[in-house]
């Protein structure tokens, strides 16, 4: 296996074809976003000259990731933000600054779940609570929707017949109105 370093080397060729030389197996794009996602260390090598191509190749995952889910990580105002530093006196902060930010992110990401971890104990939600509060509040929002409406489809069955419903009614309104007599003859009799 040819690693740099304990990363696993990928070789990009004219082709545009890419191969894992940790596994032997040629790759896609889709293939190293689920290595990132697992946290696998690689660097990625134009095959010809051996170059380091990781930036570019990991910006145009991200590129492909932002087209095709239509759930965009990267806000238009935070992209022309950082276009708009090239060239600026704070270029050569930005990158720091952007990876310090990341990874306060995801400490804090890993604090969350340790936290609904002790809470909830070993939960699907407390092991891969990789989404943030608003979608964990919209799940139970969809959740509480699912029930009542189960709730209102058994509801009907539940309901006495209306004729026993109307009959009920009236004994419930006549004890009502017994009670009432009953306490205006006592309040007649103080």
């Amino acid at each position: 296996m040819a690693k740099n370093e304990g990363q696993i080397v990928i070789k990009k060729y004219a082709n545009r074809r890419l191969y894992n030389t940790g596994t032997s197996t040629y790759v896609t794009l889709d293939d190293l976003a689920e290595m990132v996602k697992k946290g696998e260390e690689f660097t990625v090598q134009d095959a010809k000259s051996g170059e380091d191509i990781t930036h570019s190749v990991l910006t145009q995952i991200i590129f492909e990731q932002e087209s095709k889910t239509g759930n965009t990580l990267l806000p238009i105002s935070f992209l022309r933000q950082l276009i708009g530093f090239y060239g600026d006196q704070m270029q050569m902060v930005v990158p720091s600054f952007l990876e310090h930010s990341m990874r306060s992110f995801t400490e804090q990401q890993v604090q969350m779940r340790e936290q609904i971890n002790r809470a909830f104990g070993e939960t699907p939600l407390g092991k891969n609570l990789q989404l943030p509060i608003q979608m964990v509040e919209e799940q139970v929002r969809r959740n509480t929707e699912m029930f009542q409406q189960a709730m209102q489809m058994f509801s009907p069955f539940m309901k006495p017949p209306a004729k026993e419903s109307r009959k009920a009614e009236a004994k419930d309104i006549d004890e009502l109105k017994e009670q009432l007599r009953a306490m205006q003859s006592k309040l007649d009799s103080l």
